[in-house]
């Protein structure tokens, strides 16, 4: 059995020169759900890009089984559903069933398979109703929700998520972490939302400054006060 995700010596710098990326190991189990925290800038979503080859580095990523590298970067990006923080950035199409059947599609499937898949993932996200509507009326939340149907179309081994809490009002951010605890199926989560950390995620992994800086159980992390402090992250006060 492979790990869902395995990365190995991975660095990258910025063709500004700026390294984002520092040697950085990561190796998460299928199903597991794993938190990825630090202050701004430490290269979080620079990590998350290089899990379906939107950024390629100097090491090993490995994810379900197969190498990110250019040949295999089709079979890579069906793999991994890669949820942008801001919704915006993948909603496009006229209605909410175009853009979730936009991947189906590009991947050459039958009408009636696309229509299967789309009514899947609207359902995993509690947005049956919402096929019709045009995305960019809706609400953040209700967004967030589209943009998660629109890589759960793709039947994902994995989903990697930048900050899905951000912008949403309590409600929208409850049914969020209700319908993340909910999805079978591996996660890595990038958040600066620690509550949503420490309900949902039983393995933290703390980066700062492009390096991996801690990686264990979430109760132990939350509990080093010290740990938090050095790397601008607050102990989640429960609400």
């Amino acid at each position: 059995m492979h790990h869902s995700v395995e990365i190995d010596g991975l660095s990258f710098s910025y063709p500004d020169g700026h390294i984002a990326l520092r040697e950085i190991s990561l190796h998460i189990q299928p199903g597991e759900k794993v938190a990825l925290v630090g202050p701004n800038g430490a290269g979080k979503s620079t990590l998350l890009l290089h899990l379906n080859g939107i950024l390629l580095g100097q090491g090993i990523v490995r994810v379900a089984g197969m190498e990110v590298k250019p040949a295999n970067l089709g079979r890579v990006r069906a793999s991994v559903g890669l949820v942008f923080q801001s919704p915006d950035d993948q909603l496009f199409s006229p209605t909410v069933f175009d853009d979730v059947a936009f991947g189906p599609i590009y991947q050459g499937l039958p009408e009636s398979e696309v229509r299967q898949c789309v009514e899947e993932a609207l359902a995993a996200v509690s947005m049956l109703d919402y096929a019709g509507r045009v995305s960019h009326h809706l609400s953040v939340g209700e967004k967030k929700r589209i943009a998660i149907a629109t890589v759960l179309s793709m039947k994902p081994e994995i989903l990697a998520l930048d900050e899905p809490t951000s912008g949403l009002d309590p409600r929208a951010r409850r049914s969020l972490i209700h319908l993340l605890d909910e999805l079978p199926i591996t996660m890595l989560v990038s958040t600066h939302d620690m509550l949503l950390v420490n309900e949902l995620f039983r393995r933290t992994v703390v980066m700062d400054e492009g390096r991996i800086v801690a990686d264990g159980p979430t109760g132990q992390l939350l509990q080093d006060a010290a740990l938090l402090e050095a790397h601008g992250l607050e102990k989640p006060r429960v609400i």
